[in-house]
């Protein structure tokens, strides 16, 4: 990928998939006075979307189920934001949808995409990691999210940023649940790479704002507290049943972004800690 692009002059704003991170990005952008497009796969959500003053489309890139109004794809700018599912065996239609997309994103003249993708592209291999270390990932779903990144970056028909999140926290997610209760609990030194939703919007809005395209960014917070350190307090926040974790440290990764300073993002959730303490409920 090549340095940052800009101006894009963007006014309409479409997000393909429209879930825990997508519809809470729409609404921060229609707030923001951009036109927003949204998608889903299924018919009930539509009114839930038109209520929040987002245009409603029922959009499916799944085999033999491909179906798309061509006026969702009339947009400066598309979010891609549909994960691959978690079972391994579904792995090889989660690239047959992004390669469909492309298709569609060509085919109606989409000049400028963002790719909603996961940190889990780098594996766990005891390393710091930033956007210029080469991603190698462990599981399916990283392998899977890897060759749509590399799908879509190498793409000519429009630009394309890869913003990489880390393990996603926020409401409906606080990860006082994640352990609560548990014992014997593996790999307890490793350090958490964690990012929040207010700052999945955050670095999100700053990209659209600023026209910026054509990059990647893992987006994390700086704060990588030990597992048993983190999930300790996040279940004592949320008022459960602390977790216990074995003092080791096994296999493990520390994400850095380098990009986000450089952009002139403030993370605004840059210590754990403090957010417990100021936060009865994230």
């Amino acid at each position: 990928m090549g340095q940052p692009t800009a101006p894009l002059n963007l006014q309409t704003i479409s997000i393909l998939g429209c879930g825990w991170y997508g519809i809470e990005l729409a609404r921060e952008l229609v707030a923001k006075g951009y036109t927003v497009k949204g998608s889903s796969t299924t018919v009930q959500k539509l009114q839930l979307l038109a209520e929040q003053q987002i245009q409603p489309f029922l959009v499916n890139f799944e085999k033999d189920k491909e179906s798309y109004d061509p006026l969702f794809f009339k947009t400066e700018l598309l979010f891609v934001c549909i994960p691959p599912k978690r079972s391994e065996g579904q792995q090889s239609d989660y690239l047959h949808k992004i390669q469909r997309i492309c298709t569609a994103a060509q085919l109606h003249k989409i000049s400028n995409l963002i790719f909603i993708s996961s940190t889990a592209v780098y594996g766990d291999h005891n390393e710091e990691v930033t956007e210029l270390t080469v991603p190698n990932p462990e599981t399916a779903s990283g392998k899977a999210i890897l060759d749509a990144e590399n799908l879509l970056s190498t793409h000519p028909g429009f630009n394309c940023t890869i913003l990489r999140f880390g393990g996603l926290v926020g409401p409906g997610r606080h990860p006082g649940r994640f352990f609560a209760g548990k014992t014997d609990i593996p790999n307890g030194l490793a350090p958490v790479n964690l990012i929040h939703l207010t700052d999945c919007i955050g670095i999100s809005i700053h990209l659209v704002q600023h026209e910026i395209t054509n990059i990647i960014i893992n987006a994390c917070s700086p704060d990588h507290p030990a597992k048993q350190d983190f999930y300790v307090a996040a279940a004592l926040n949320a008022k459960l049943p602390p977790p216990v974790f074995k003092n080791e440290l096994l296999k493990w990764k520390l994400i850095t972004g380098i990009q986000a300073p450089l952009l002139n993002y403030t993370y605004q959730v840059s210590n754990w800690a403090s957010w417990f303490q100021q936060n009865n409920n994230l």
